[in-house]
């Protein structure tokens, strides 16, 4: 009997190293060159914006729930520049739409005219304004249910937008949300971060409510140890 030969070890690196490396290779993969967000990380970054895009592997994966799921409403919390909002436009059905809410008008601009130069400003709505106050709005609009909603926003608030988020979504929809590990402060169970205290709050809310079902997993690499959850709604939300 023929024995495999054992798996070719790396060479010696720093655990981080590792990972970045890791990223690397499957972004090398799995992603090809794209222009097009490449010019929207561009611009942001000549505006000054913060670095929190989410990574493009994520994006990628934002994108694939989204085609997975036939989306035809998305919702997403917290625009920035629009990076993630691209990723997310691009998994739309036919005939689909984004609304992305953003509090900075800035942000809001910036991330406009990144949607017009991807050629996606017909697919994307941006509103301003505190997010928690859109949502309520979208609600009394009846502009739901949407398939898909991403929360990546101001921490603190996470448990709202998640509530929101499951009054405006149906039995099937799924629920992302972003950094939800923070390299592991999430288990400091005493801590006074308002960030630590707001997700920890969400993981409290999310395990005890009956309509929805959910999960979380940790990511490394070019944007550190952080996670995301991924929230599906099973029941019918009760206003």
């Amino acid at each position: 009997m023929t024995q495999s030969a054992p798996p070719e070890k790396p060479p010696h690196m720093t655990q981080d190293d590792k990972w970045l490396a890791i990223d690397d290779y499957i972004v090398e993969n799995f992603l090809e060159a794209d222009p097009v967000l490449e010019a929207a990380q561009a611009a942001c970054d000549a505006a000054g914006l913060p670095a929190i895009q989410v990574a493009p592997l994520q994006g990628k994966l934002l994108m694939m729930l989204a085609r997975a799921l036939q989306a035809r409403k998305i919702l997403e919390v917290g625009t920035l520049g629009g990076y993630s909002t691209i990723w997310l436009a691009r998994g739309l059905a036919e005939g689909g739409h984004v609304t992305t809410l953003e509090l900075d008008p800035r942000h809001a601009e910036i991330a406009q005219a990144n949607f017009e130069n991807a050629g996606l400003g017909d697919k994307i709505t941006v509103r301003v304004g505190p997010a928690l106050d859109s949502m309520a709005a979208l609600h009394t609009e009846g502009a739901g249910p949407f398939d898909l909603i991403f929360i990546d926003a101001d921490k603190p608030s996470t448990p709202d937008y998640f509530d929101w988020a499951v009054k405006l979504a149906r039995p099937g929809s799924f629920i992302v949300v972003d950094n939800v590990v923070r390299e592991g402060a999430i288990l400091a169970a005493q801590s006074d971060n308002k960030h630590v205290k707001g997700l920890r709050a969400f993981y409290a809310r999310a395990a005890a409510d009956p309509r929805v079902t959910a999960t979380a997993f940790q990511t490394v690499g070019h944007k550190g140890h952080d996670g995301l959850a991924i929230v599906q709604v099973t029941q019918a939300p009760s206003d």
